[in-house]
């Protein structure tokens, strides 16, 4: 079964977070096709995020590999939200033992003051150990009851 071009380009690896997919981070706004060019637009995670060039590459090299042009276009506006990431964004994150972000929902963040769960064993016996984990959008946490450290996504 052949994919589509929309298709291939949403399963493209996220080069910070290997295990989803910018399909799966909600990064890929549309892919369009006219003619022998195809335009994808993107909204990055936020504005200072280094792996913005090498996605807009790896789409690119993806659209010319399946025969098209590339216009690959940065759309800042709406700014990317958490709550674009997918459910299987989510299963995927947690799978890699990165906490999911909460919704935040139409209002902006609303703060919690609930610890963030543990994806390895869900307790919330966690405390911070960080503000900024390997990336920026991450913080970093350890688990009390199975002893993990962990990353949790920040709600943007």
């Amino acid at each position: 079964m052949s994919t589509t071009l929309d298709e291939r380009v949403r399963e493209i690896e996220d080069p910070e977070l290997p295990h989803v997919t910018i399909g799966d981070l909600g990064i890929v706004r549309s892919v369009e096709i006219d003619g022998d060019t195809a335009t994808v637009l993107l909204t990055p995670t936020y504005t200072g995020c280094p792996a913005t060039e090498q996605i807009r590459d790896d789409v690119a090299a993806a659209v010319s590999d399946a025969g098209y042009e590339a216009d690959v276009r940065l759309v800042m506006s709406p700014a990317w939200s958490t709550d674009w990431i997918t459910q299987r964004g989510h299963e995927r994150l947690r799978a890699a033992g990165i906490t999911p972000p909460p919704p935040v929902g139409p209002e902006g963040a609303t703060p919690v003051s609930m610890p963030v769960a543990c994806p390895r064993c869900d307790s919330r016996q966690t405390r911070l150990i960080s503000e900024f984990g390997a990336t920026a959008c991450k913080a970093s946490y350890v688990c009390s009851a199975c002893t993990e450290p962990f990353e949790a996504f920040k709600a943007l």
